[in-house]
């Protein structure tokens, strides 16, 4: 890995790359080509997931020539998610720029995110509103993904999927990442209040290789987009949340008991069994619920989720008296 220069960058580009050798150096020269006449101090991180291919050594001969480029590799492959994760860890810049490795997203673009930036936005998403993609396989299923992913979260994202996207480091480095997070960052964000823009972008068909998501990402998502709606709407009491929603539980499972038990003692007759046990699951699904508010609670007060710490990362203290401070 070359050493960068101790002065941190005023940008940091990071790309992902699993089995690209065609397309690292294309994209490498399309970056420089785009950044350079910005007159800006920037770097790039190179994040090879585990490929197989020759793109570690495409990757480590641009980092040999050039000192902005910076490489993190790696031993196998873990997702995109780590690998923007690990990307965003390791970048030094003010202000982190994503893009995918396929040359699909065009570097020409980050001009157009930086400026965006400079009118005050802490998160600028790109919207691939002529999506060069598969229309069954790609386009229609992220349509709907992003209709569902805006009504749940209320972050309304036209293009939740679209990997360039660009942040303030100070906010972007303290989101934990895993599973697909990656394309639920303005919505975990969304926690701290921060100001997102969107804007359109180019996107152009793959030239090389196959595209390494399909289908089969769909339940992933589902499953992360349960996760981002609980921690939004809960992280700050999620004891008393699970507790409101046991409690139409504890009522219909109460009646139902109440009602057997009842009727079995004025009827003198033997307990009705498949209503006193639909009461007892009812009652025991509602103590399932609480306790998981409970170790919600646990985790809240220990974990990297509390509302506080979010709250902290799109603070600002401007300067005069007496000093503001925004949060």
């Amino acid at each position: 890995m070359v050493m960068l220069p101790s002065i941190c960058p005023k940008l940091s580009i990071i790309v992902p790359f699993y089995n690209e050798e065609e397309s690292i150096g294309p994209l490498y020269a399309a970056i420089v080509a785009a950044i350079d006449p910005l007159n800006i101090s920037y770097e790039m991180v190179f994040v090879d997931d585990g490929s197989k291919d020759a793109t570690v050594k495409l990757a480590t001969d641009l980092a040999r020539s050039d000192s902005r480029v910076r490489l993190v590799k790696f031993r196998r492959n873990y997702g995109q998610t780590p690998a923007m994760a690990a990307g965003i860890a390791h970048a030094r810049g003010e202000i982190l720029v994503t893009m995918d490795g396929d040359l699909q997203n065009d570097p020409a673009d980050i001009g157009l995110f930086l400026a965006k930036m400079d009118e005050g936005f802490d998160i600028v998403v790109g919207w691939r509103h002529n999506r060069q993609d598969k229309l069954v396989s790609r386009k229609i299923p992220s349509k709907i993904a992003n209709r569902l992913i805006g009504k749940v979260t209320g972050v309304p994202i036209k293009d939740n999927g679209c990997s360039l996207k660009a942040y303030r480091g100070s906010l972007i480095k303290e989101i934990p990442l895993y599973s697909e997070m990656h394309r639920f960052i303005p919505a975990m964000a969304s926690i701290a209040g921060p100001k997102i823009a969107e804007i359109k972008v180019r996107h152009h068909a793959r030239k090389f290789g196959q595209s390494k998501y399909g289908l089969s990402r769909i339940y992933k998502v589902l499953l992360d987009l349960m996760v981002i709606k609980t921690v939004a709407s809960f992280t700050s009491r999620p004891l008393l949340w699970f507790t409101l929603l046991s409690l139409p539980l504890i009522t219909i499972g109460s009646l139902a008991l109440g009602y057997a038990l009842v009727g079995a003692a004025s009827a003198g007759t033997s307990l009705s069994l498949p209503l006193a046990g639909s009461g007892l699951i009812f009652l025991a699904s509602s103590v399932i619920l609480i306790c998981g508010g409970a170790f919600g609670e646990i985790i809240y007060k220990s974990g990297d989720m509390r509302q506080s710490e979010f709250s902290r990362l799109t603070q600002r203290i401007r300067s005069g008296a007496p000093a503001l401070r925004e949060s």
